[in-house]
C-alpha cells in the first residue's frame, strides 16, 4: 500500500479533529505529502468509518495513483499549498469560532504573542467556492508568510512540515480564533504591537526541547 505510514497518521488525526470539534459531519479534509505523492482524505466518509486502505493517493497534479475513493474536494486547495510552500501536510477545518471570525474581520490580529506560531496575525481569504481554483488560489495567496489561514465564510486552513504541526496549528488557530471572539464581548481588545510580535517570533525559533 503506497504511502501506508502517512494514510495511518491521516486517520488517526482526522479522528483526533472531530474529537476536538474543529469538524462537523464529514467536512474538513488533511492530508500529508511524500516526494511527488500526497495522500489525502476521501470525499464524503465519516471519520469514524475512515480507515488507512480508504485513504486516496494522488500525485502532484491530482491524478490517482491507485485506485479507490475519490479524493476530497479540496484537493486543489491541498495541491496549491503545497505548490506555494515548503509544507509537507495541510490540515483544513470548519471550526465554530475560527468560521464565525472569518465572516467579520479581515485579518486574526495579534491578540495573543502564539500568533507567532503561524507566523504572525493571520489574514482571510476572500470568499471563493469550495473546491474551486479560485478558492486554492485565494488561500495560498492570504497564507503568504504564514502557516494559517481563515477562509471567509467558510473555515481554516494550516500546514506544516509535518502533520502534527499541521494539527497543533489548527488547534491553535481556534483557540485564538476563540480568545479574540471573548475579548471582543468584553470590549475592546489590546494588541500586541508589531515590533513585540517580531521579537517573540524570534525567540519562538529557539522554544521547546533541542536535539
Amino acid at each position: 500500500m503506497l504511502l501506508a505510514d502517512e494514510r495511518v497518521r491521516i486517520v488517526e488525526c482526522c479522528r483526533r479533529m472531530a474529537a476536538a470539534g474543529l469538524t462537523v459531519g464529514t467536512s474538513g479534509n488533511v492530508s500529508e505529502r511524500r516526494g511527488d505523492l500526497v495522500a489525502i482524505t476521501p470525499t464524503g466518509v465519516d471519520y469514524g468509518e475512515l480507515t488507512p486502505a480508504g485513504v486516496c493517493v494522488v500525485d502532484l497534479q491530482g491524478r490517482a495513483v491507485e485506485e479507490g475513493p475519490l479524493p476530497s474536494s479540496e484537493l486543489p486547495m491541498h495541491l496549491a499549498v503545497y505548490a506555494g510552500t515548503g509544507a509537507r501536510a495541510v490540515v483544513h477545518t470548519h471550526p465554530l469560532y475560527a468560521t464565525a471570525l472569518s465572516t467579520l474581520v479581515d485579518e486574526l490580529p495579534g491578540i495573543h504573542y502564539l500568533v507567532m506560531q503561524l507566523g504572525g496575525p493571520v489574514r482571510v481569504a476572500p470568499y471563493a467556492r469550495y473546491g474551486s481554483a479560485e478558492l486554492a488560489e485565494a488561500s495560498v495567496r492570504a497564507m503568504a508568510g504564514r502557516s494559517a489561514v481563515l477562509l471567509r465564510n467558510h473555515g481554516a486552513t494550516t500546514c506544516g512540515d509535518t502533520l502534527p504541526r499541521a494539527y497543533d496549528r489548527a488547534v491553535t488557530l481556534e483557540w485564538l480564533c476563540r480568545l479574540y471572539h471573548q475579548a471582543r464581548l468584553l470590549g475592546e481588545p489590546a494588541l500586541l504591537p508589531d515590533d513585540e510580535l517580531a521579537a517573540v517570533g524570534e525567540q519562538l525559533r529557539t522554544y521547546g526541547q533541542r536535539p
